[in-house]
């Protein structure tokens, strides 16, 4: 790699660093191309260099943060110390812890704009989600991995969500987010086929 492209590829993360930290700060309508420069210390022209638009942007955040997640699978994937069960219940745990501490990215890792800007997300998402699938073929097998992980999926996705949004009381419900997401791999261990 040239210097010219390592420098173009450390001010593109410098760039991602500050949107990251807007976008935690104040969500989406926080981030603007001008203060996303402004705070990575470069020209007010930068940043069109690296990211044609907001969205482009937006994107290019939660393509890294599903490779984040698909890193951490992996590790929890080559965890010959976790059961196929725990393994899969720390898989659903990170992916909720997640979206309780940053839930300004975890929902934007689940937002779909129009136009191609999504690709980059869309592809990393769903290199995180064939490791999630392997995770749960350990557990259920292969037959019925793909129904049974999308269910585990988009509940513990359901979960976290009414958790970010406080629609989801332990007084009311007498159990936390991590109780239902332990009851949803308890669940699907006793509907298991043999």
């Amino acid at each position: 790699m040239t210097i010219r492209a390592e420098s173009a590829a450390h001010t593109r993360q410098d760039l991602l660093d500050a949107a990251s930290d807007l976008l935690d700060l104040g969500g989406p309508g926080a981030v603007t191309l001008r203060e996303v420069g402004r705070r990575a210390g470069v020209s007010r022209t930068a940043p069109y260099r690296h990211f044609a638009d907001k969205e482009t942007l937006l994107m290019a955040l939660a393509a890294e943060a599903w490779d984040g997640v698909a890193e951490a699978l992996d590790v929890i994937a080559a965890d010959d110390r976790l059961s196929a069960e725990s393994a899969l219940r720390t898989a659903l745990e990170a992916l909720s812890d997640l979206g309780r501490a940053r839930p300004h990215l975890y929902r934007l890792m689940f937002a779909q704009p129009a136009g191609t800007a999504h690709a980059a997300a869309t592809e990393a998402a769903s290199r995180a989600q064939d490791v999630f699938l392997t995770l749960v073929a350990r557990s259920v097998g292969s037959a019925n991995a793909q129904p049974t992980a999308g269910v585990l999926m988009a509940a513990a996705h359901g979960l976290t969500d009414l958790d970010i949004s406080g629609h989801l009381p332990t007084e009311k419900w007498h159990a936390d987010r991590h109780q239902l997401i332990d009851l949803l791999i308890r669940m699907m261990s006793a509907h298991r086929q043999p």
